[in-house]
Order: structure tokens, then sequence, then C-alpha cells
């Protein structure tokens, strides 16, 4: 269990988003106005040279009013079958005042052969090795996601 919930920023390098020219490698700081339209440093990250159309994301830090917990509430072998199942429960409480989207990976790491077989919330299979849960959670509230992957080897 991994209390923390790291920040990013995630956007294209293209012109429509006011670039859309390589990128050096360097640091990029990150600044947001306040609410008397004062800029505020929010975080900074270093970049790799990134070409123009590209996607730069950059990790700002972790969030000290979101927080997380993981639990495997379930494990189960059938080596006759030859699989594997568990499930998991990951709790994220919102402490902001206001509505986030919080990105959920998971990364089933006990066989390559792996289906995730039953979810209670949407997810995206991103690559062999990892699941992604996006979640919207509103101002003080909880988001519980409860998924069961199965193995197979």
């Amino acid at each position: 269990s991994n209390p923390k919930v790291g920040v990013f920023v995630t956007f294209q390098n293209e012109q429509k988003a006011g670039l859309g020219i390589p990128l050096p490698k360097g640091k990029v700081r990150v600044y947001k106005r306040d609410d008397e339209g004062k800029e505020q440093f929010i975080g900074e990250d270093q970049i790799d040279h990134t070409p123009k159309d590209e996607e730069v994301r950059l990790y700002l830090g972790n969030a000290f009013d979101i927080v997380g917990a993981r639990v495997q509430k379930n494990f189960r072998v059938v080596v006759s079958g030859h699989t594997v199942e568990e499930t998991f429960e990951i709790s994220v409480r919102n402490h902001k005042e206001e509505e986030v989207e919080v990105l959920v990976y998971e990364h089933p790491w006990r066989w390559s052969e792996w289906e995730i077989t039953k979810s209670n919330t949407a997810w995206e299979k991103v690559d062999q090795s990892t699941v992604k849960f996006p979640v919207r959670i509103p101002k003080g509230g909880e988001k519980k996601i409860t998924y069961t992957v199965r193995y197979t080897w």
C-alpha cells in the first residue's frame, strides 16, 4: 500500500497548445495563478529532448490532500488449471475543496499472461504490464476501485 499520490501534468508538444517545436532536454518549472492572479510555483521536473507532436509528462511531486491505499482482498491458486486469481481494493480519498481526476496505474506482475476478469470501474490496458483506472472523485469524497486479475501459465 502506498498512500502517496503523485501529481503529474501531461500535454502534447503541438502547435495548437502553443508549442510544436523541438524541446531541449532540461528543467521545466510549472506555475499556477492563485485567486489573486499571482503566479505560484507548484513544481518542476526534468524532461528529455522532446520532438514536436509528442507527449510531455511532468512529475510535480506528491499531493498532500489526496491519499490512496491498496489492499489485497483475495488470492487463489489453481495449480491444475495453471491459474492464479487475486482481487485488490484501491481507495483514493480527496481532501481538496474541488473535484479531482485521478489516474490509478496498476502493474500485474505475477505472469505475463493476465486478464482483468472483474472490475467495478472502467479500465484501460496501457501496455503488457500496465492497467489504468481513470476516476473522478468529488471534493471531500472517496472512490473505491475493486478488480480481479487472473494470471495463466
